[in-house]
């Protein structure tokens, strides 16, 4: 990889989060401390404003905007691929939200490219188990719940069709057994429940944040699921 490449993808890493630690850079990029030291300042003298704060890393400053990216072919067809994969691995909130994105890659391909890449599209097809199809749409707002760790109201429906009116703090999502489940801190039952997304009614993200000050990792929860798929 050379400079130019290497220094574009920097910034892309450095964009993609809230804060880079410089052996991630290094490792990412298969180069030195001190040639991160290097690249960085070579950002700054091009105008773009990297800051870095002690024991969190480097980051771009809030307002600085990149232009948009040009995608390759490949990395389109790759991300058309995933699409078609959503049908059977997300519900109908995360298609919506990734149609869109998807649509924001096409805007800034030639025309030339969108014509390949629509003519890929009616040659994909996927046939999948109906137990695959996620017919919701709280993923989204699960998503958001988790990353603000705000809580969360559901009506639940058991498998016996009993439904009840939960408050929950939810910690993470879950794929196994061929469907999405929310782990969350139940206020009604003070302890942790797995709740299967596909059962939730009705749900509503309060905006109000987690009165538990401390919850464990949700990786503590995979080892306790009831099967290994």
């Amino acid at each position: 990889m050379n400079r130019i490449d290497r220094l574009f993808g920097i910034l892309t890493m450095l964009q993609s989060r809230r804060y880079v630690m410089g052996d991630q850079i290094a490792d990412k990029f298969a180069i030195s401390i001190r040639t991160v030291y290097r690249d960085v300042k070579a950002l700054n003298e091009q105008g773009i404003p990297v800051g870095f704060e002690p024991n969190k890393g480097y980051f771009v400053v809030e307002g600085y905007f990149l232009r948009p990216v040009s995608f390759s072919l490949e990395e389109a067809n790759a991300l058309l691929l995933v699409e078609n994969l959503l049908i059977g691995f997300a519900d109908k909130s995360i298609k919506n939200f990734y149609s869109s994105a998807l649509n924001k890659v096409k805007a800034v391909m030639r025309a030339s490219q969108k014509e390949k890449i629509e003519q890929l599209a009616d040659r994909i097809k996927f046939q999948l188990p109906e137990r695959l199809y996620q017919d919701y749409e709280h993923l989204a707002t699960l998503q958001q719940a988790v990353s603000t760790k705000t809580i969360i109201d559901i009506a639940y429906c058991k498998e016996s069709g009993e439904r009840s009116n939960r408050r929950v703090e939810p910690i993470g999502l879950v794929f196994y057994a061929f469907s999405w489940h929310v782990i969350g801190w139940c206020q009604l039952r003070r302890d942790y429940r797995d709740f299967k997304v596909s059962r939730i009614a009705q749900l509503v993200n309060t905006g109000m944040p987690f009165e538990k000050e401390v919850h464990p990792p949700i990786s503590e929860f995979m080892k306790q699921l009831p099967v290994d798929y």
